[in-house]
């Protein structure tokens, strides 16, 4: 099975096939980190004790990922709220989610969008 050749990074290193240059993965650490750092917290975004209640009745009522079929760990908002309080406690809104699918295909199609 052919290797693909080596890239050449913005910084000059060649890069293996697969693998990403080492100044690459610190910039985006040093990205996030700042993005965190403005971030609200989850009580602040509306993430609190009325919000664990709901989730955990919701979960019991909705035990499989609808995506995958799996056991349901996470309520997931098909419409991202972005702080709209109405959208964010709108149960039509919402769906049972597994922890792999909402970290995975679920955060792939918000980046799409």
């Amino acid at each position: 099975m052919p290797i693909r050749a080596p890239s050449i990074c913005q910084c000059g290193r060649a890069v293996q096939s697969g693998s990403r240059c080492p100044c690459r993965a610190q910039a985006d650490r040093e990205r996030k980190a700042r993005h965190d750092q403005a971030r609200p917290s989850a009580q602040e975004r509306g993430y609190n004790g009325k919000w664990q209640t709901a989730r955990k009745d919701f979960l019991a009522s909705h035990p499989t990922c609808a995506m995958c079929g799996a056991s349901s760990t996470v309520v997931d908002h098909r419409i991202p709220h972005r702080g709209d309080k109405k959208l964010f406690w709108s149960r039509s809104n919402w769906q049972p989610l597994c922890t792999s699918c909402h970290s995975s295909r679920k955060q792939s199609q918000e980046r799409r969008a």
